[in-house]
């Protein structure tokens, strides 16, 4: 089956020992973030914060860097240990009866579990939605504090490529833009992960 036509897949930029997630904030955050390799203090570690595989449904989210407090894109190449670690301890956001005896059940993971997962509609370069779903991934108390001070292996700012990109799709050039983005191939999570998370290895 081709990547295409599988529905809850991971597809993300990544190494041999790292993968790359995408993060939009303010200026105060994200510029110092960028500098320094590293989150600063004033990030906070004991709220929940969602990372995304999916360039492109990053900038679905952020407006291609444009909406309010989420003007700076950051690409944040984290240990795949980490990211393993995460899925590992994660729950689905939502109750599936396809994966949880009950909603009692689902209630009692969900508030011991330290990440979240939901798959939404992955976008194409237009940000129209795909008939595939695309991973975020939510980290919230020990895996939130994990990333920001352990998993981190740099922070890069690429709010230019997002604006080249975006520019590229407003001059109809589709072909062009697309050529620019993250080369985006499957994450090798295999189905021990990504099953109890109704995803597909």
């Amino acid at each position: 089956m081709s990547e295409a036509r599988e529905a809850r897949q991971i597809r993300a930029l990544h190494t041999d020992t790292t993968v790359t997630v995408y993060q939009a904030y303010a200026p105060a955050i994200g510029i110092p973030a960028a500098r320094d390799g590293r989150f600063p203090a004033a990030w906070k570690r004991d709220r929940m914060t969602w990372i995304k595989p999916s360039f492109l449904w990053m900038m679905y989210r952020c407006g291609w860097g444009a909406k309010q407090d989420q003007e700076t894109v950051l690409a944040v190449e984290i240990t795949r240990d980490g990211f393993d670690w995460a899925l590992r301890n994660a729950c689905l956001s939502h109750y599936s009866p396809g994966l949880h005896a009950d909603q009692a059940a689902w209630k009692r993971q969900s508030r011991q579990a330290p990440a979240r997962v939901q798959w939404d509609p992955e976008r194409d370069v237009r940000l129209n939605a795909l008939p595939y779903r695309s991973l975020q991934l939510g980290l919230a108390g020990e895996a939130a504090r994990r990333y920001a001070d352990e998993w981190t292996v740099s922070i890069t700012d690429v709010t230019p490529l997002a604006h080249e990109i975006h520019a590229l799709v407003r001059a109809k050039n589709a072909d062009a833009a697309a050529r620019l983005l993250p080369h985006e191939r499957v994450y090798p999570a295999g189905a021990e992960l990504l099953a109890p998370l109704g995803g597909a290895a």
